[in-house]
């Protein structure tokens, strides 16, 4: 089991248009190193779900992998924002997974509390300027994030 972290903007992708769509695909991505974290990703993989890109970004759920990387069908197609004319089907550039809602948390994690709590450091997402799409995520941090928002209330 590997953990991972997954930024997207809220109104690009949300993690209730998730929840509403059951299973998502991670499309778009187009760094090669978060391409690669993809890549990366196995069935059952765990990852946190982070807003970024509002007012507050924060970690918002926990989400799963539910299908490993396979080409991201964005990249094929020219009305896309995502087109890449040099991606081609016989040699594809760019991955995507599939993934569904594990837990919404009830409470977001900000990202700047997570900045203040000395448990998280060297956490990618603290590191300064990390601006990685797709990350990991070491099994004590995930499990830190988990024990300060999973199952509230």
């Amino acid at each position: 089991m590997q953990y991972w972290l997954v930024k997207s903007e809220p109104d690009c992708y949300s993690i209730e248009d998730l929840k509403r769509e059951k299973v998502g695909s991670w499309t778009d991505v187009r760094s090669y190193q978060a391409r690669n974290n993809l890549r990366a990703m196995k069935k059952g993989d765990l990852l946190l779900f982070h807003h970024s890109g509002c007012a507050v970004p924060a970690v918002v759920g926990i989400a799963k992998v539910v299908k490993e990387a396979y080409p991201d069908p964005t990249q094929f197609d020219p009305k896309n924002e995502g087109y890449d004319e040099k991606s081609t089907v016989d040699n594809p550039r760019w991955s995507t997974v599939d993934v569904s809602l594990v837990e919404i948390f009830k409470e977001p994690l900000p990202l700047a509390e997570i900045k203040k709590n000395s448990v998280f450091t060297g956490m990618e997402l603290v590191k300064q300027g990390s601006r990685l799409s797709v990350q990991p995520v070491s099994e004590k941090h995930f499990n830190a994030v988990v024990k300060l928002r999973s199952k509230q209330g």
